[in-house]
């Protein structure tokens, strides 16, 4: 194995600004999400209105999740370049190790969350449908 440089960590910080990008956004269409769905809980206690905000809670708590290892990874990856930069590299290629098992883990609750968030859209769909 090559020895770990300063730049291996580094390049890993476009990805996870990026990722961390569209985890905000989906958290912002999810606070929008949640307000309409209380607006129409508190007009009619509906039991696809109930599945719908368990199906939210569940995704927001995923999301929330999606968010600190993916913030950690980036954490780590500084740290990482730290130690390198004071000559720890054993010590740093584990930093590192860990920083690569926490954005995978982020992703894969990524991956998680979208499959839930397909089956609050099949809530929805299953209501157009229920009177025809």
């Amino acid at each position: 194995m090559e020895k770990l440089s300063l730049t291996t960590p580094a390049v890993l910080f476009s990805a996870i600004s990026l990722i961390m990008l569209a985890y905000t956004n989906r958290f912002l269409a999810y606070a929008a999400i949640v307000r309409g769905l209380h607006e129409k809980f508190l007009a009619s206690e509906d039991d696809v209105l109930l599945g719908q905000i368990k199906n939210m809670k569940k995704r927001l708590r995923l999301t929330r999740l999606m968010q600190i290892m993916g913030i950690s990874s980036l954490l780590l990856c500084v740290i990482t370049m730290f130690l390198i930069y004071i000559d720890w590299n054993l010590l740093a290629e584990g930093v590192f190790g860990i920083a690569l098992i926490l954005l995978i883990l982020s992703l894969a609750t990524s991956i998680w969350e979208i499959q839930i968030s397909v089956k609050a859209l099949d809530l929805q769909l299953g209501d157009m449908y229920k009177d025809k």
